[in-house]
């Protein structure tokens, strides 16, 4: 027997897709019955409400996405290469993404954290653990002279972070035929800051 963790774990992996495609305000409590299989009686007992199943399906995305490449990032091997890594990651994802549903992290920024206290608290949390990996790992390559020690890592980490969060948009809002180019000049740019 499954137990009710996992069984909760599974249900908000599938609302994340739901509230990833639609967005919060567009996912109705009956679409996310249709996602995961649930009757509305078991999602309000399993959650209690519409916003604290979101906020477990950011959670779950943390989990599933940014800790991935927060791993990443503390990897070894050069750090120019694990960022060059990562960016192309982000890529790969934005031109496989046929539903243009972008970043949930990004989508939940630009929807909510203006006026939702708790989604504006996780998304902060959530862009500092990669900002904080991208600036040790950044640190790590002054040290080893990789890259000048004259710019300041807290400050590279901030432009990477933006760069990440803007190929999300940019893979969203770009035309299809240029996507691929638009996304990669992008890269290529970025890195050229290191």
């Amino acid at each position: 027997m499954r137990t009710k963790e996992f069984e909760t774990d599974e249900i908000a992996d599938a609302a994340m897709q739901v509230f990833w495609r639609r967005g919060y305000a567009a996912t109705s409590v009956q679409d996310l019955v249709d996602g995961t299989g649930l009757s509305r009686s078991s999602l309000y007992s399993t959650f209690q409400s519409k916003q604290r199943l979101y906020q477990k399906a950011l959670q779950r995305y943390e989990l599933l996405t940014t800790l991935n490449n927060v791993e990443l990032l503390g990897g070894s091997g050069s750090p120019k290469v694990l960022i060059r890594q990562l960016l192309l990651n982000i890529v790969e994802d934005e031109l496989n993404d046929s539903e243009h549903k972008g970043c949930l992290i990004a989508n939940a920024c630009l929807e909510l954290a203006g006026h939702d206290e708790d989604v504006s608290k996780f998304v902060i949390s959530n862009l500092q653990k990669i900002q904080h990996a991208l600036e040790n790992l950044l640190i790590k390559a002054q040290q080893s002279g990789e890259i000048s020690s004259t710019q300041n890592p807290r400050a590279l980490a901030s432009f990477f972070v933006n760069t990440i969060q803007g190929l999300r948009v940019l893979g969203k809002g770009s035309p299809l035929e240029q996507r691929k180019q638009c996304l990669m000049d992008v890269v290529e740019i970025a890195l050229n800051v290191l």
